[in-house]
């Protein structure tokens, strides 16, 4: 197997370079940055046998065809250095400076981790990935340039490790090429992989596509003669070239069913023109001479794709009745089309082209970086690899303000998800939304060019119900946190509105009530800081407002015509003292599954009782003020109450036996057990009978002695 246009020199790099690069100190670093990779990779060999230098070189060739800035060159040709040589980052930043030396550094980040389909690495993967990218989007174009070389001589490892890094290319690197625009790359990158996934598959297109190649080429031939011919009478300058389709793309669609004669944009070719009016004015004449095909015209100029992309493209009817995709796009956006934000350097003289690049660039970044976002969450490792890849890397859809500017969001996104997109605040103040100028529910699916205005009101806030009704995982974080940051002042106020209304109901006035000396004395009854924790204990449920109350007016607890509350503990017969009432239903409640010991709080159901919950039971946080202070009668503890625990082990061996056993010994009867995953660890749900949590933590002190547990906690649900 020849491999023979790998075995580059530098002298062909630097002529690549000099077709865009004039500046004399910028090919002067370049060389510098040769001079210590030539000198560092000294003596060391590539698998494929050749001399490790060719290895950069190629990178750095891969590199200037997408028109990377000088600084990506000077990293591309060093990125192997510090991981593979005797080279500090200090040596480094002395001969070529910071920024390059950073840039290498994110490449060395990246490099030293491992792809594998365990969830685990594949978070850290792509959290990587995308920090890396988040610093500087550079990293990224110089990894993929990386990886497109390696995939070329990917026939040198052995066949497990090809498996390994084909299937990581198209699965992760080729998407984010595309994300970023970079079309040569995830094309060949897409082509390479297929060949080493399913070889009899692409090397059976292959054989096809040349089958099939001489009629092609000549049909498409004859219809570039005509369309020439077209633009030269109407004085339309204009390059036109013949253009294949990847064998990737052709598997993609065959997989979807269509049949080889079907995929008619095998018949594809492409008009350069100078300017954008020049564009339309070639479709203008195209579409006059050639019957185009309905519903196959995309306007990309007027409504650009997010990575930049722009062209118009059509499917006519051409010679003999064959169908012709036709792409119509300027010089510049041919070059922004195949090379994305790499290009971005490229421009750099032309102002206001680098100011939409930056701008374009600047959203995508901030895209990535919402993503690692997700990663701080504490979401489960399938949670995380399915929200990148659902959001990141998947199709998504594109939809418009009303004033034109577009946003990205995941398939299946409602008007929520595009108003938190604009912007945090926006989401949180949403009361409404006009889809393509109609009233729609905030839980609406958009769709493609859907245009969606959002209505706000400054005083509304988020919803909870709201988690379920958005698609994006990041945005469905943004309210959870929301929540959480809001919880403490919701309690807050809710303690303080309820101490008021009882103190109105009491006819008592709220600022006499609240005197210095009260609130001193109130801080020091219930042993808080200051009197807003006071005011969040009542809110939680922990104290109730008459509690709270009765300790500045106890005379007027003393008139009440009721038991107190040591009468009541007299009752033998009830495990539960709901403060001032006599008899009164109980539950405990099978959320939180109190049992005798735990901190409880009461909750007066509509016609079942009370309800007894554990402080700490997150579904307090919805109740409104009808809580209760409840205590465990210390004279009756009789009952046993269930609870279910979860035993984490560290492996999958059965210890369902020893667990049952260590149970009993204290003296908890287990009800069920059972095993509730099958993968290489073992968690155990018992379903356990305890008399006290006394009894329970010591349960849980003698299963956390055992080296085969990794962690026991109780389940609330």
């Amino acid at each position: 197997m020849s491999h023979s246009k790998d075995k580059i020199t530098f002298d062909e790099v630097i002529e690549q370079v000099k077709t865009y690069i004039t500046s004399e100190q910028e090919i002067k670093n370049i060389e510098k940055a040769y001079q210590l990779a030539f000198t560092k990779h000294d003596g060391q060999y590539r698998k494929s046998g050749e001399p490790y230098i060719i290895h950069p070189l190629n990178v750095a060739k891969i590199l200037t065809t997408v028109y990377a800035d000088s600084t990506t060159i000077q990293a591309g040709l060093l990125h192997d250095v510090l991981e593979d040589c005797d080279c500090t980052n200090e040596e480094m930043e002395s001969i070529v400076g910071s920024e390059v030396t950073k840039l290498v550094e994110g490449v060395t980040k990246l490099s030293k981790l491992h792809f594998s389909t365990e969830n685990e690495y594949l978070i850290e993967y792509y959290k990587k990935i995308i920090v890396g990218m988040s610093e500087d989007v550079r990293v990224i174009i110089i990894k993929l340039a990386d990886r497109l070389h390696n995939m070329r001589t990917l026939w040198a490892l052995p066949e497990e490790k090809r498996v390994k890094k084909a299937n990581e290319s198209l699965e992760i690197l080729a998407p984010i090429a595309h994300h970023l625009g970079i079309h040569k790359v995830k094309s060949e990158l897409e082509d390479l992989a297929l060949r080493y996934l399913k070889p009899e598959v692409f090397y059976d297109i292959a054989e096809r596509l040349n089958k099939t190649k001489l009629e092609r080429d000549w049909t498409v031939h004859q219809m570039m003669e005509e369309v020439k011919d077209l633009l030269t009478e109407h004085n339309i300058t204009f390059e036109m070239k013949g253009r294949s389709k990847s064998i990737y793309s052709i598997y993609n669609k065959l997989d979807k069913g269509k049949k080889f004669g079907e995929i008619y944009d095998l018949l594809a070719m492409r008009i350069l023109v100078h300017t954008k009016q020049e564009c339309y004015l070639a479709l203008g004449l195209i579409h006059s001479k050639y019957r185009p095909m309905p519903k196959r015209f995309k306007d990309y100029i007027a409504m650009p794709k997010p990575n930049m992309y722009q062209s118009l493209h059509t499917t006519v009817f051409g010679i003999d009745g064959y169908l012709f995709e036709i792409q119509i796009r300027t010089y510049e956006m041919d070059e922004l089309a195949e090379n994305g934000v790499a290009a971005h350097w490229a421009y750099k003289e032309k102002e206001n082209t680098k100011a939409n690049l930056q701008s374009s660039t600047e959203q995508k970044l901030q895209f990535f970086k919402s993503i690692i976002d997700l990663s701080n969450d504490k979401m489960s490792s399938e949670d995380f690899v399915n929200s990148i890849k659902e959001e990141v890397l998947n199709n998504n859809i594109y939809c418009f303000t009303p004033k034109g500017d577009v946003f990205e969001l995941p398939k299946g996104a409602t008007p929520l998800d595009f108003a938190y997109k604009i912007h945090t605040q926006v989401g949180e103040t949403t009361v409404g939304a006009l889809v393509n100028n109609t009233i729609a529910p905030l839980d609406y699916e958009l769709h493609n060019n859907d245009i969606v205005k959002i209505i706000t009101n400054k005083s509304s806030k988020p919803s909870k119900e709201w988690i379920n009704m958005v698609k994006s995982t990041a945005v469905k974080n943004k309210i959870r946190s929301y929540f959480s940051r809001n919880e403490k002042d919701i309690y807050i106020e809710r303690g303080k509105e309820s101490l008021e209304k009882e103190l109105r109901k009491r006819k008592f006035s709220i600022t006499e009530f609240f005197n210095q000396e009260n609130t001193e004395k109130l801080i020091k009854e219930f042993k808080v800081e200051n009197i807003n924790e006071l005011y969040l204990n009542v809110g939680n449920g922990k104290h109730s407002p008459k509690t709270v109350i009765n300790i500045i007016h106890k005379l007027e607890e003393d008139q009440q015509p009721k038991k107190m509350p040591h009468q009541i503990e007299q009752d033998l017969d009830t495990d539960i003292i709901v403060s001032g009432i006599d008899k009164v239903k109980v539950n405990i409640a099978n959320c939180c599954n109190p049992v005798y010991g735990d901190d409880i709080i009461g909750y007066i159901t509509k016609g079942n009782g009370i309800s007894i919950h554990r402080v700490v039971c997150h579904n307090l946080s919805t109740l409104d003020d009808r809580i209760v202070e409840v205590k465990w009668n210390k004279k009756s503890n009789t009952k046993k109450y269930l609870t279910i625990i979860l035993v984490y082990c560290k492996d999958n061996e059965n210890y369902m036996a020893d667990i049952i056993q260590k149970t009993s010994m204290i003296g908890i009867s287990v009800d069920y057990i059972k095993n509730v995953t099958g993968s290489n660890h073992s968690i155990y749900q018992a379903n356990c009978y305890v008399s006290s949590k006394e009894k329970l933590d010591k349960l849980f002190l003698e299963l956390n002695k055992q080296n085969y547990i990794d962690k026991v906690e109780r389940i609330m649900r």
